[in-house]
This record gives C-alpha cells, structure tokens and sequence, in this order.
C-alpha cells in the first residue's frame, strides 16, 4: 500500500496518553495529565443538563451561540477592558486545542514562518507543520525561565507569519511580565506578523500575578487571536469548550477553518460555559487561591522530599528538578520508574522540547487534584525514597 501521511506517522503517541496509560497499567495515582479529579462549578453543570431538555439540540451557529458569544466579550471587558464586538470577533471552538489550530490555519501559507517558544504544549509543532510552516524555536531555560530576547529577536525575519504564544505558560509555570510582552509586541509590529495567544490559564496566576493578554499592548489588538478555555476555567476538562477572541478582519477566516474542523460545539455546553463566564468575580479570585493553596501543599512536599521545585507563578503544574535526589537517568526513565516502582506518574519536561539537547533532569507534576490525593501521592514517593535509600534527612527521622 501507499504510504500514509508521512508527518503523523511520524508523531508518536502524545506523552499524556503514553504516561496516563502507564499510570493504569501499574495503578498509579496521576499527576501527569493537567486534568481535575474533582467535578466543576454545580450550577455549570446543572446548566448543562438543563439545557439538554429545553429542545435546542439542533446545529447552533458556527461561531457559537449568542448567550456564549455575549458573555465571552462581556468577560474581555470586565478584565481586560477590551471592547470585543460578540457578532463579529468571538468564534466558539470544540476545545482550545481546535482553536489553535484554526488560528494557525487562518494566517499561515506552507512557507511562512512561524515562531514557538520552548517549552512547548506538544501539539504545536505537528500543526505548523502539517501546514506546511517552517517552524523558528527559541528556548526558556530553567529554573527561572527568562525570555532571551537576542534569541527571539534573531528568530524573526522577513518570512515571520505569526508567533504562538502561551501565557500562563505549560509546563513552566511563566506568567510572562510587562516588559517581556511589550518586548515581544515590539518585535511582531515591527515585522508585521500575527500572534496566537494560548491563554488557558489565565484565570490560574498565583501569588499577586496577574495575568496580562498581549492583545491589550498598544498595536496588538488587531494581530491578536486570544484563545480561552472553559475546560481550565471551570475544572471540566472533557467539555472541550474553548473560545477565540480576535479582531473583525481575522475572524471571517477563523470561522472558516473551525467550520472545516468541527463545525461547531454542543449547544448545551455552550449555554453552559456562558452560566460560568457570567459568574461574578468571587468564582474567579476563589478558583486562583483554591489552586494556589494546592500548589503550596505539593510544593512543600516535594521539596521536604528533596525534589528541586522551581517557582510556579500560575497553571496546573509544578516543575521538579531531579538531581537532587541523586538520580542520574534522564527524566523519561526517572518517570517511568517513579510510575512502575511508586505508583505515582509525573511528564518527563524532555517531551516539551522539539530541538536537541534539550534540560533532561525535569519532570512535571499536576497539583490539580484532590488534597487527600496530593497527601497519599506524596507518601507513595516518600515511601519509594526511603526504599532507594535516598529519603530526606526529616522522613528517615519519621
């Protein structure tokens, strides 16, 4: 037979589904996947289930439909203080994941350059190039994550389409500041290029950090497609509700694409989403520390555990040097061990670098999780520790 599409088959198996299995095959408890093991927002829910049975169950628009279009430029205003015309320039995708790779298919022709910042979420690179893009990477470097601006600089040129950008940054834990995005707004208009902001996370900032759209800098209002999840937002993962904001001139080809992908997105979630998005600002402010407080626990315990834990200034995720408990594998075999010997999973930070030689010594672990589940996930590994013989002086004391 002819060969078959010769870029996926050779994308392997993405590293959640690689590592979620694993922790299934061993019993593990899961702290790889980004995903809550606790429900969402009751009346969200309820809204959900509601709307099933009120007999608007057909086709809606194909942008989305109106409560949730209303309620998204509502949202843009009451944060952010952008003006957002909900007919014109908000398109409702099945998921951010979608929502990214229609931003990409509306401004990207095969020869255009596209600029991804690494880490990275590890769909990017398979859409830019199944678009035929010429992908331009530049690397964060741990543990503090810094923006090298020469790098990025020198990684735009005159073929530069678009830039992807991810802020609160997965798997970092980066919420970019001030400086590096008007930086990085600088450097877009003076090339003339676009900017698709992965922004799921933006409710999720920790610590007095505040999350800033690179869509309200001066000049970046109408290059900019801002991409939001109701999945991150409100704890419920599987609806695979995202939504684009973006100005009036690009969003005619967004819809385009989204109509060539999904077409569109279950009415009643979307009626749903647009119940949570109304919520007043105590939901928002209540979500951040709820998570903040999560990220305290299993921070502290890993670092009482001997773990190296690097700053998390927002998302779901905490970054872990492995180093200092003397392990001298790589991180794809240090999690697989911690998943086959501990029975809890991390994602090695290895399967976020697309470019050679990338830091190997990192793994990831989700804080989004119950905090009898954190607890017992943090036994396991003192347990294992302690068997290898590498506890910390505190847990051999115990």
């Amino acid at each position: 037979m002819k060969p078959q599409n010769a870029l996926l088959s050779a994308t392997g198996t993405t590293i959640f589904t690689v590592m979620s299995a694993l922790a299934n095959q061993h019993q593990a408890i899961n702290l790889g996947q980004g995903f809550p093991d606790y429900d969402g927002p009751e009346d969200v829910v309820r809204a959900a289930a509601e709307a099933l049975l009120d007999g608007r169950n057909q086709y809606p628009p194909m942008t989305g439909v109106p409560e949730l279009r209303n309620v998204v430029a509502a949202h843009n205003r009451r944060f952010y203080g952008l003006e957002v015309d909900p007919d014109a320039e908000v398109v409702v995708t099945s998921g951010a994941t979608e929502a990214l790779t229609a931003c990409l298919m509306a401004v990207l022709n095969p020869g255009d350059e596209c600029v991804l910042i690494e880490p990275l979420y590890d769909t990017y690179l398979p859409v830019v190039r199944l678009l035929g893009a010429v992908p331009r990477l530049v690397r964060l470097s741990p543990p503090n994550w810094e923006l090298p601006r020469a790098e990025l600089a020198a990684a735009f040129g005159p073929r530069t389409k678009a830039i992807l950008f991810n802020t609160p940054m997965n798997p970092t834990g980066k919420v970019f500041t001030a400086a590096e995005l008007a930086f990085l707004a600088d450097l877009i208009q003076r090339h003339d290029c676009y900017a698709i902001c992965d922004e799921v996370y933006e409710h999720l900032t920790f610590d007095g950090w505040k999350h800033i759209p690179l869509m309200t800098l001066p000049g970046m209002r109408e290059r900019c497609m801002r991409i939001g999840s109701a999945g991150k937002t409100f704890s419920l993962t599987g609806w695979k509700v995202g939504y684009i904001t973006c100005d009036r001139g690009i969003a005619p080809n967004v819809a385009k694409a989204h109509q060539n992908l999904t077409f569109t997105t279950p009415p009643n979630l979307q009626r749903a989403v647009a119940v949570g998005l109304a919520k007043d600002d105590a939901y928002f402010a209540g979500l951040a520390a709820h998570l903040q407080q999560k990220r305290d626990r299993l921070g502290e315990g890993l670092k009482r555990l001997g773990f190296g834990v690097l700053a998390t200034k927002g998302t779901y995720f905490i970054t872990t040097d492995v180093r200092p408990l003397g392990w001298n594998g790589d991180d794809v075999s240090f999690c697989r061990t911690l998943t086959e010997e501990a029975k809890v999973t991390a994602i090695p930070v290895t399967a976020f670098y697309a470019s050679e030689n990338a830091p190997n010594h990192y793994a990831r672990f989700a804080f989004c999780k119950g905090d009898a589940l954190l607890d017992e996930a943090l036994v396991r590994m003192e347990r294992w520790l302690r068997a290898r013989g590498a506890a910390p002086p505190r847990a051999a004391a115990g």
